[in-house]
């Protein structure tokens, strides 16, 4: 629980700070390009969570690493979580600040599953249907599941809709057995 209230802490600061400079959508954006690097760089993240390596010589390894190529404010972003021992925190701290972007602009984010990527045609065609259905504009977001054999499930406002194949096929055993 003291988790969700730092990402919390640290999500709405990150939004107010970035609000207050005008720079939500540039904060945003950096925030995807640092989680995809933290994602491909176990080994980064694994040293900026190491209690053995003082916070000086992990900023010093932000620093070399990143200054110059993203913003000032989320260099010294970085530099605080460091400094505060939260760096562990940075993936769901971006997340919280993508929902608070998501309820600013009126979106709730979800997921969409499926076998293969959509195009973009098929995503908005289904993120229209799931709005009629939940009653409120969705921005979906697709990951590949290859334990699907066909269709899509989507995951969003709290809500499970499956379409899936695999669903479908279970109903109709479902419906065989009665």
């Amino acid at each position: 629980m003291a988790e969700l209230t730092v990402d919390r802490t640290y999500g709405n600061a990150l939004f107010e700070a970035a609000s207050e400079l005008d720079r939500i959508e540039e904060v945003e954006e950096e925030l995807k390009a640092l989680s995809e690097i933290f994602d491909e760089n176990p080994s980064m993240v694994s040293l900026l969570n190491d209690p053995t390596f003082s916070a000086a010589e992990k900023k010093e390894v932000v620093r070399k690493i990143f200054e110059g190529r993203i913003m000032p404010e989320m260099l010294n972003f970085l530099y605080i979580l460091i400094d505060k021992g939260r760096t562990r925190h940075f993936q769901r701290i971006a997340r919280e600040y993508q929902k608070l972007r998501n309820q600013e602009e009126g979106f709730v984010a979800g997921t969409i599953y499926s076998v293969q990527p959509l195009a973009a045609p098929q995503l908005a065609k289904l993120e229209e249907e799931t709005e009629k259905l939940i009653g409120r504009k969705v921005k979906l977001e697709n990951k590949l599941d290859p334990s699907l054999l066909g269709g899509v499930r989507i995951l969003a406002d709290g809500r499970l809709i499956d379409a899936s194949l695999k669903k479908r096929l279970e109903s109709l055993g479902s419906q065989m057995l009665m």
